[in-house]
C-alpha cells in the first residue's frame, strides 16, 4: 500500500528549498541584468578613464622635454592598442601613427578638426566621442586634450581607441554566463535539498518523539546531533519529559495515597454507623464510644481535605500572608504547651532553648502552623529516648528555629524528597501518629511564601534536624498593650531585613 506524501508549503524543508533556489535565481538575474544593460557602458567608461591616464602620462613626458617621447608613445600605443596623434595650433603633426597601423592614418585625421572644435568649446577640458565606422561592432573612441597651452601655440593630443573588442568579449561572457547559470542553479538546488534535510530531519524526529510523549509515554529520549538550537531544544524537551514523568508518578502516588487515606476513615465511619444501627443503638455507653469514633474519623477526613485545600491555595498563589512582628519565643512556647499531655502520659521530653527575647517578622499563624507540623514530625520519628529539642538562636540578621530528635535519621538520598507530598522514608515510626501526609509539604509552601531559608540535616542512627529562619527585629521600638507594633511595617520581606 503506497503512502501518500502530503505537501506542506509552510514546512521548513520547502521554505529552505524556496530560499536557496530564490537566492540562486536572484544572483543569476542580477548578473544577467548587469551584463545586458551595463557592460557596454561600463566598458566605455573604463576605456575613457584608461585613455585619460595615458594622456596625462604623455603630457607629463612632453612637458619634461623627454627625448624618449616617441618611444614612450609607441610603447603605450602598442601595449594598450591606442592610436596617438599630436599637432599644434597650425595643424602641423608632431606625432602620428606608423604606416603599419590597422586603420589608415587619414581616417583619424578626418576627426581631428572635430576634436579641436570640441576642445575650443570646452575651454581646454578633455573631450571624447565615438566614431561610427558603419559597423556597430567596430566603433572607435576619439579622445582629445590640450597638453600645452601658450600665447604662441597650443599642442593638442588625440588618442583613438578601438571599442570593437567589447563585442567579442560580450559574446564570450554571455556563453560563459549560460554555463554559470546552469551550474549555479543546480548547486543552489543541491544545497537547498541538503540543508533542508539536515535541518528538518532532526526536527521531524523530535516532533515524532513529542507525539509519543503526548500519548503519555514519558520515558522517551529526544535525540539530536545537529545545530546548537536544535540540540538545546532536545535537551529542554528531555528535561520536560523527565519532569512530566515525575509529575505523573507523583500524581499517581497522590491519587493512591489520598484514596487510601480517605478510604480508611470512610470505612470506619460506615462500619461504626452500622454497628450503632444494628448493635449499640440502645446501649448508651457503646453508642457514645462508637459515635466518638465516627466524630474522630470525620475530623480526620476534614483535616485531610483542609490540608489539600491549603496546599492548592498556596501553590496557586491564592494565599495572602498577614505579616507582622511577633514574639517568636512566646509563639513557640504556646505550641509546646499543647504537647504537655504527651509528656505526662507517654513520657516524651521536650527541651526548649532560646534567648531571652526574639522578635521576628512574618505571618504569626502560618509560622505557628509550621512549628506545629515540624514538632509533630519530630514526635512521630523521635528515638527511644522520646526527646525532642527545640532551639531558637540568632544567625546574623535572622533567628533560626530548629527542631531536633534522636531518631533513626534519614538517608542522604531521601533528604531531598522529604518535602514531597505523601513521601514516606524507609525509617519506621516510633509513635503511630495519624496525619494527612501533607505536613512537610505545607511547611515548604508556607516558608516559600515567606521567601525565607529552610532545610533539613540528618544522619542515619543519629537523628534529624529541621530548621527555618525569619528576619530579626530589635525590641527597641514602641510596643503597645496588645503587643502589636504601633508603626507600619513594610510588607516586602527583603526590606524588613534592614529594620533595626
Amino acid at each position: 500500500m503506497s503512502t501518500k506524501i502530503k505537501f506542506d508549503a509552510k514546512s521548513i524543508k520547502f521554505r529552505l528549498w524556496v530560499y536557496f533556489v530564490g537566492i540562486g535565481v536572484g544572483v543569476i538575474a542580477l548578473i544577467w541584468f548587469l551584463h545586458i544593460f551595463f557592460l557596454n557602458t561600463y566598458y566605455e567608461e573604463m576605456k575613457i578613464s584608461e585613455v585619460n591616464k595615458i594622456a596625462t602620462s604623455i603630457s607629463k613626458t612632453y612637458q619634461e622635454d623627454n627625448p624618449d617621447l616617441t618611444n614612450v608613445i609607441k610603447e603605450l600605443s602598442v601595449s594598450n592598442d591606442f592610436y596617438v596623434m599630436m599637432e599644434n595650433s597650425n595643424g602641423i603633426l608632431l606625432f602620428s601613427p606608423e604606416s603599419e597601423s590597422r586603420l589608415p592614418v587619414y581616417s583619424y585625421l578626418e576627426k581631428t578638426p572635430k576634436l579641436k572644435g570640441l576642445l575650443s568649446d570646452s575651454k581646454g577640458s578633455p573631450v571624447s566621442f565615438k566614431i561610427d565606422t558603419g559597423i556597430a561592432e567596430y566603433q572607435t573612441l576619439a579622445y582629445g586634450c590640450i597638453i600645452q597651452s601658450s600665447e604662441d601655440e597650443d599642442v593638442f593630443l588625440y588618442i583613438f581607441s578601438p571599442l570593437y573588442p567589447v563585442s567579442s568579449t560580450v559574446n564570450i561572457l554571455r556563453h560563459q554566463l549560460m554555463y554559470v547559470t546552469v551550474v549555479t542553479l543546480a548547486f543552489a538546488l543541491i544545497l537547498a535539498i541538503y540543508f533542508a534535510n539536515r535541518i528538518a530531519q532532526p526536527i521531524k524526529a523530535i516532533t515524532n518523539t513529542a507525539k509519543e510523549m503526548g500519548k503519555g509515554t514519558y520515558d522517551v529520549k529526544f535525540e539530536a546531533d545537529s545545530y546548537s538550537e536544535i540540540n538545546n531544544l532536545a535537551d529542554t524537551l528531555n528535561t520536560a519529559a523527565y519532569e512530566l514523568g515525575m509529575a505523573d508518578n507523583r500524581l499517581k502516588d497522590l491519587i493512591a495515597n489520598v484514596s487510601h487515606d480517605l478510604k480508611t476513615p470512610l470505612t470506619m465511619i460506615r462500619s461504626y454507623a452500622e454497628m450503632i444501627r444494628d448493635l449499640s443503638g440502645d446501649i448508651p455507653e457503646k453508642r457514645e464510644a462508637h459515635l466518638q469514633v465516627i466524630m474522630d474519623e470525620s475530623e480526620r477526613l476534614n483535616q485531610i481535605v483542609s490540608d489539600m485545600a491549603t496546599i492548592s491555595a498556596m501553590q496557586t498563589h491564592k494565599t495572602i500572608l498577614e505579616r507582622g512582628i511577633f514574639d517568636f519565643i512566646s509563639a513557640t512556647s504556646s505550641i509546646l504547651s499543647s504537647y504537655d499531655i504527651l509528656s505526662e502520659q507517654e513520657g516524651y521530653k521536650f527541651t526548649f532553648n532560646s534567648p531571652k527575647e526574639a522578635y521576628v517578622y512574618g505571618d504569626k499563624n502560618r509560622i505557628k502552623q509550621v512549628m506545629s507540623n515540624l514538632i509533630n514530625n519530630a514526635v512521630k520519628y523521635c528515638g527511644n529516648d522520646k526527646e525532642i529539642i527545640v532551639n531558637i538562636r540568632k544567625t546574623g540578621k535572622k533567628y533560626r528555629f530548629e527542631v531536633s530528635d534522636h531518631g533513626p535519621g534519614i538517608s542522604q538520598e531521601e533528604l531531598p524528597h522529604v518535602w514531597d507530598r505523601y513521601y514516606k522514608t524507609s525509617t519506621n515510626y516510633v509513635r503511630p501518629t495519624e496525619g494527612s501526609g501533607l505536613g512537610l509539604s505545607i511547611v515548604k509552601e508556607i516558608l516559600t511564601l515567606h521567601h525565607t531559608n529552610y532545610g533539613v540535616t540528618s544522619k542515619l542512627g543519629k537523628g534529624t534536624t529541621f530548621w527555618f529562619e525569619l528576619p530579626y527585629i530589635k525590641k527597641e521600638r514602641e510596643w503597645n498593650r496588645d503587643k502589636e507594633w504601633s508603626k507600619t511595617i513594610p510588607q516586602d520581606p527583603e526590606s524588613i531585613e534592614n529594620i533595626e
